[in-house]
């Protein structure tokens, strides 16, 4: 799992509530093994119409909002069910940072176990930031996780709460199983012991 840092990166807003998971990623797109390839499929059924064009009154469909990798949206973003195929085409689309003023539990979860950063804010400055992306063409931010804002270059100034062991997952690129590979000598010693005999 990559680690994560810093980013600076133009923001892209989904500005709605109740985002649920197979809004991000529709169950039709789940057949695939691997984790890579869903971003493709992000947001397919609000992005493209019957046919498949572009609905150009999408917001992540505006030319403005290309290459966006911090996703912005209102509160309970990724309620619905617990796929974590919605954070792999988050990701592949693009976005390691998603903020919004609450996220249902297992969408939070997920997140960390795949590199994004999950950021939660008050309302009000959601509301801020989607009046500085609709303001300003090309809006960036920059989200330092070392230290815990969110800043920009029109003197915005944001520091956001994450607990810390989530916050050392993503520092030092940790999943659960590399978390566990930490401690992968221990555990050769403690197998070597028990087919020895030496532990029953």
């Amino acid at each position: 799992m990559d680690a994560f840092t810093k980013l600076t990166g133009i923001v892209g807003p989904v500005d709605r509530v109740n985002v649920d998971t197979d809004a991000i990623i529709p169950k039709q797109f789940l057949k695939r093994i691997e984790r890579t390839g869903f971003g493709q499929f992000l947001f397919y059924e609000w992005r493209f119409d019957l046919e498949g064009n572009d609905i150009e009154s999408f917001e992540l469909n505006k030319p403005r909002y290309k290459g966006a990798s911090v996703l912005v949206s209102r509160a309970n973003f990724g309620c619905g069910s617990s796929r974590e195929h919605a954070p792999w085409a988050i990701l592949d689309y693009g976005f390691k940072c998603v903020i919004a003023p609450s996220f249902a539990d297992i969408f939070y979860n997920n997140c960390f176990k795949n590199s994004i950063l999950p950021i939660k804010l008050s309302e009000e400055q959601v509301e801020d930031i989607f009046q500085r992306t609709a303001a300003n063409v090309g809006y960036k931010l920059n989200v330092n996780l070392e230290n815990q804002t969110l800043t920009d270059d029109l003197g915005l100034h944001i520091d956001f709460q994450i607990d810390e062991h989530r916050r050392q997952f993503l520092l030092q690129g940790l999943d659960d199983i590399g978390l566990t590979l930490q401690h992968e000598a221990e555990i050769t010693a403690f197998e070597q012991k028990r087919d020895s005999g030496v532990i029953v």
